[in-house]
């Protein structure tokens, strides 16, 4: 069970292990939701995510002959991570089943800390009935990415270390996939004050932890349909969901949308990278129902791969209108495009890229087309900078896109 001398253990085991993530005061979204937000960077951590608590402590538990057996387990990325480097430390053999769709980078640095990979099926739950099959088939270990109490335990150590930074915390958000990480960390956050607000956080597409208590029992999603591979579950675990009813006090679900707004935020302000896992905490400050309040938001991780950080940086400012293509019919005749630019320039737009086509009519002279594509300071901005050019007799079009390249 998860009880505080098992909680104690993990943390004695830990020390030394994992790196110390120390709480990081957010001014900026403490002044967007009116509570004093503190980021707890899980991030920053050894393996670039929380999961090397669990995956660790629970390595520490088997025996000397599950340990020569070797390990194996299903991750979409950060628990790999967490059981390769528990297995190289330990001078063990390990293999991880992935999903296909899981960014190379996670799979790249699992195969760094010495694990074998292996890549099966499109979502979590298909790599972890492969990893299972193997582990029968092998004869090796299989450790659990969150359905075990060893694993829960491991990851709640989490909540030792906020109420070490801030003793008075009254909210803590939890990110929720599978459920390992949201049980361990409620159950010790309840045990050392009973008066702390725990909410899990999932994504809409991905909700099966809200499905399920809502239900009363473990329910299976048809689909997990989210940009937050990480906590992309349809089943959450069994054993760890009676903690989870019994300790989280609220479960929000957050839009793939919220989360790329949460990421830019971040970098912005905080100059951190976090992946979309990790945001969803992020995302559902502007949801709490409360104000004034001591609230911690659990960054679970930051490994994300460089082509799906540009896609989040290029939708995001799009998004916020600080970014747009329009597009404008000119006659072909000298000066019409140095005549866009200095309006554009006026306005403190700022170009980004030019494409004149000369082909779009056959005839040239009547007209060609000019799409601009500019970096503006928000939405204000942009239709003040549309505007001005509509003044002066140009018909233009905005271009809505998902790509700058587009």
């Amino acid at each position: 069970m998860l009880v505080l001398d098992r909680f104690k253990e993990a943390r004695s085991v830990l020390r030394g292990v994992i790196a110390g993530t120390e709480l990081v005061y957010s001014q900026y979204l403490s002044d967007r939701c009116g509570n004093q937000v503190y980021l707890k960077p899980e991030n920053l951590q050894v393996t670039g995510a929380y999961k090397i608590r669990g995956a660790y402590f629970k390595a520490s538990r088997l025996t000397q002959e599950e340990k020569d057996r070797g390990l194996i387990t299903a991750s979409a990325g950060n628990h790999a991570q967490g059981v390769a480097y528990a297995a190289k430390a330990a001078g063990i053999k390990a293999a991880v089943v992935m999903p296909t769709t899981t960014p190379l980078m996670k799979v790249d640095r699992t195969k760094k800390f010495g694990a074998e990979v292996i890549l099966h099926g499109s979502v979590f739950d298909d790599a972890a009935e492969y990893a299972q099959q193997l582990a029968q088939e092998r004869g090796m270990t299989y450790i659990p990415p969150f359905n075990d109490l060893d694993i829960a335990c491991g990851q709640g150590t989490i909540a030792y270390e906020i109420f070490q930074s801030l003793p008075d915390v009254d909210v803590i958000l939890v990110p929720i996939g599978g459920g390992g990480l949201a049980a361990g960390v409620a159950t010790l956050a309840k045990l050392l004050n009973p008066n702390v607000r725990v909410i899990g956080v999932e994504p809409t597409g991905a909700a099966s932890m809200k499905a399920s208590v809502e239900a009363g029992h473990v329910v299976s999603l048809p689909a997990a349909v989210t940009i937050a591979d990480g906590v992309a579950v349809r089943t959450p675990g069994d054993k760890v969901f009676p903690y989870i009813q019994q300790n989280v006090d609220e479960i929000l679900t957050i839009e793939d949308d919220e989360l790329v707004e949460a990421f830019l935020d971040i970098m912005e302000n905080h100059k951190m990278m976090v992946e979309n896992a990790g945001l969803l905490t992020v995302a559902a400050l502007k949801h709490l129902d409360c104000r004034d309040k001591n609230v911690v938001s659990i960054l679970s991780g930051g490994n994300m791969d460089v082509i799906t950080m540009a896609s989040l940086v290029q939708y995001g400012l799009i998004n916020r209108g600080r970014v747009f293509t329009f597009s404008v019919m000119l006659p072909d005749r000298p000066g019409e495009l140095v005549r866009v630019a200095q309006i554009v320039a006026e306005e403190k737009g700022n170009i980004i890229k030019l494409d004149h086509n000369q082909f779009v009519s056959i005839n040239r002279q009547s007209k060609v087309e000019l799409q601009v594509t500019l970096e503006a300071f928000g939405h204000e901005h942009k239709e003040m900078i549309l505007d001005a050019l509509r003044c002066n007799g140009y018909d233009v079009q905005l271009i809505q896109s998902k790509s700058v390249y587009n």
